[in-house]
């Protein structure tokens, strides 16, 4: 069980540093144009959740890897999972359908992982 919560961990927090660090150092305006959602959002905003998802995906790896504050590897897991399940809601109430399996996934994982870590 330790093998399969280190990879989902390594994976998850793999994809969630890569949009992360896009969204939290990119312009506005440079994001890709399949996140609608960013043009509902100010720039600042975005570069809050870019950061968020930065430092939850450093979460994940970081304090199990180093046994350094292990509890926060569960603790980031739930975080992420709390993004995952607003970012849900925002795609619902705008109609954008075809990206909530990503959400969702995302979100599974991330329980799983909290799950498996506390």
């Amino acid at each position: 069980m330790n093998i399969i919560l280190w990879v989902l961990q390594g994976l998850l927090g793999a994809a969630f540093i890569a949009a992360g660090l896009m969204k939290a150092t990119q312009p506005k305006e440079k994001l890709p144009a399949n996140m609608t959602w960013t043009q509902r959002r100010s720039a600042g905003t975005i570069t809050f959740i870019g950061v968020m998802e930065l430092l939850g995906g450093l979460g994940l790896i970081l304090p199990w890897a180093t046994g350094i504050a292990t509890v926060l590897t569960p603790l980031a897991a739930v975080g992420l999972l709390v993004i995952m399940l607003l970012a849900i809601v925002d795609h619902v109430r705008a109609k954008e359908y075809a990206v909530l399996p990503v959400n969702l996934v995302l979100g599974a994982i991330a329980l799983v992982i909290a799950i498996g870590r506390f």
